[in-house]
């Protein structure tokens, strides 16, 4: 081998030797995803769905409509409650003038009066009822699933759809034990992905007190029987992100202040 082709030979190793040390210093942040606190949006009793007025992926604000079940029950037992509340109105003022004239007694009033206030909190109670068979947003968001579609039959408390609302995304991510010291309540992290903008950050808003096993999606060997600690960010444009996506968290590195040096004059 001539003295030319051995010093190729030893730059080639020299480079790709230090290429692998610049990789193996490169820091790979913190693996982390997507997710996002969803708002149920439900039915006080079970009953059918008779229309939605949204799809998936609708922008919605508070007090719109957003479906209806149905609402035969309810509105009988409204014309029920009216009608004893009419009954109820007649007995009153039949017992108020009687009192009135002397003819009759103040219990039979009293007991009218009592009548009367009964048949309209049941009467409020069934408007109550009816008026909650309409689903109407709480808070303004995007629909994120619908759970249950027209002509299906939804039990009470069962969510029909989910909104979520842009403020609710959040970033998770884990960290080691040694690494814990280095994060603050408030502290900016930088947040990449694919295809995401490069000025994307998030501030970080929660930091678990608990250690716990291996995160729940694995991304890295290396973070294997380690304990590590769940952190949470509010990302700084949640517009952008999909819950579910994977992401990379790097921490900004924090300034020290320099100590002022004495006057030595």
């Amino acid at each position: 081998m001539t003295g030319s082709r051995m010093m190729k030979l030893v730059t080639t190793v020299v480079l790709a030797a230090t290429l692998a040390g610049c990789q193996e210093k490169r820091d790979p942040g913190f693996q982390g995803w997507v997710e996002a606190d969803m708002i149920f949006v439900s039915p006080d009793e079970s009953g059918r769905v008779i229309k939605l007025n949204v799809r998936e992926g609708d922008e919605v604000k508070p007090g719109d409509l957003l479906y209806s079940v149905d609402d035969d029950l309810q509105r009988a037992d409204l014309n029920q409650n009216n009608a004893t509340l009419a009954n109820a109105r007649q007995s009153y003022d039949r017992a108020a003038s009687l009192r009135g004239t002397g003819a009759g007694t103040q219990a039979n009033l009293d007991s009218a009066v009592s009548a009367l206030r009964v048949a309209e909190a049941r009467v409020n109670t069934s408007q109550t009822r009816l008026d909650r068979r309409k689903g109407f947003a709480p808070i303004a968001g995007s629909i994120q699933q619908i759970y249950f579609r027209e002509g299906e039959m939804v039990q009470a408390q069962r969510p029909v759809l989910s909104i979520m609302p842009p403020g609710n995304m959040k970033l998770r991510f884990f960290v080691p034990e040694a690494e814990l010291p280095k994060l603050a309540l408030g502290d900016e992290v930088r947040v990449t992905c694919d295809n995401c903008a490069a000025d994307l950050t998030g501030k970080i808003y929660f930091i678990a007190t608990t250690a716990e096993y291996t995160p729940p999606v694995i991304y890295s060997l290396d973070e294997r029987n380690k304990l590590v600690y769940l952190i949470q960010a509010r990302p700084s444009r949640p517009d952008v992100l999909r819950v579910g996506q994977p992401i990379s968290i790097y921490l900004n590195p924090k300034t020290t202040p320099k100590t002022p040096v004495a006057d030595r004059r």
